[in-house]
C-alpha cells in the first residue's frame, strides 16, 4: 500500500520525514529507561531503513544491496540479546553507516546535476545534508567506540547512549557553528571533525550550484519548445 503511494514525484518527502524523525527520536528515547534505550533505538532505524528501501525503490540495483544490509543489521541485533561479541557494536555501527552511503550516493545520483528542479529535488537536498550529518555522527560513534577519550564533553558508554549527542555535534560542526561543549581530544578526531566541517561548507556550494545549473537548464528547454 505505502509503495503505491510513493513514486518519483515524492519519495523524498517521505525519505526526509523518516530521517527527521529519527533525529528527533534519538533525542526523546533518552527518557526511556536504561536498558529499553538501545532496543526502542534499534526499533526506530530500523523502520527509517525500511522508509529509505520503499522511497527509494526505483533504484533496483541500490535496493538489492540495502535489503542485504538490512537483513544483516537486524541478525546482528537478535544476536546481540543473547550473545556477548566483542565488537559486534562497531560491526552494527559499520553497517549503519554503509546502508547511509548508499542512500546518500543513490539520491546524489536523482538530484543532483540531472533533469528538472521540482520541490521534491529539493527537499530530496535536505534528505541529503541530514545522511551527510548522520554518517559523520556514526563515524564520531565509532571513533568513540575504538578510543573513549577521542571526545571530551561525552560520557562513555554504548553507542545507543551517545547517538544523539553524537548526532548533535556532527550538525553543529556540519553547519561550522562550533558550540564547543563537544570536542575532539585526540589528532585523529580533530582532522575528522574539520573534515566535516569542509565537507559541510563544499556540500552548500555543490548544491546551489546543481540546483541554478538545473534550473537555467529547465528555463532554457521551455524557451526552446
Amino acid at each position: 500500500m505505502i509503495e503505491r503511494k510513493i513514486n518519483s514525484d515524492n519519495n523524498f518527502y517521505y525519505m526526509t520525514a523518516a530521517l527527521v524523525v529519527l533525529l528527533l527520536s534519538a533525542a526523546l528515547v533518552k527518557s526511556v529507561a536504561q536498558g529499553m534505550l538501545e532496543a526502542v533505538l534499534e526499533g526506530i532505524i530500523a523502520v527509517t531503513f525500511l522508509v529509505c528501501v520503499v522511497s527509494l525503490g526505483i533504484d533496483k540495483s541500490w535496493k538489492r544491496f540495502m535489503q542485504a544490509l538490512i537483513i544483516v543489521w537486524v541478525m546482528l541485533v537478535l544476536l546481540k540479546k543473547f550473545l556477548a561479541i566483542p565488537y559486534l557494536n562497531v560491526l552494527m555501527l559499520v553497517l549503519m553507516f554503509a546502508f547511509f552511503w548508499g542512500t546518500f550516493s543513490s539520491i546524489a545520483r536523482q538530484i543532483l546535476f540531472s533533469g528538472s528542479v521540482n520541490s521534491n529535488k529539493v527537499v530530496g537536498s535536505i534528505a541529503l545534508f541530514l545522511l551527510l550529518g548522520l554518517q559523520w555522527a556514526l563515524i564520531y560513534l565509532l571513533i568513540l567506540a575504538l578510543s573513549p577519550n577521542a571526545f571530551t564533553g561525552v560520557e562513555q558508554g554504548v553507542w545507543g547512549q551517545n547517538f544523539s549527542q553524537m548526532a548533535y555535534f556532527s550538525f553543529v560542526t556540519l553547519t561550522t557553528l562550533g558550540f564547543g561543549d563537544i570536542s575532539p581530544n585526540s589528532a585523529f578526531a580533530q582532522v575528522v571533525v574539520y573534515m566535516e566541517a569542509i565537507a559541510g561548507v563544499f556540500y552548500m556550494a555543490i548544491v546551489v550550484a546543481s540546483l541554478v545549473s538545473a534550473g537555467l537548464a529547465q528555463k532554457v528547454s521551455e524557451q526552446e519548445r
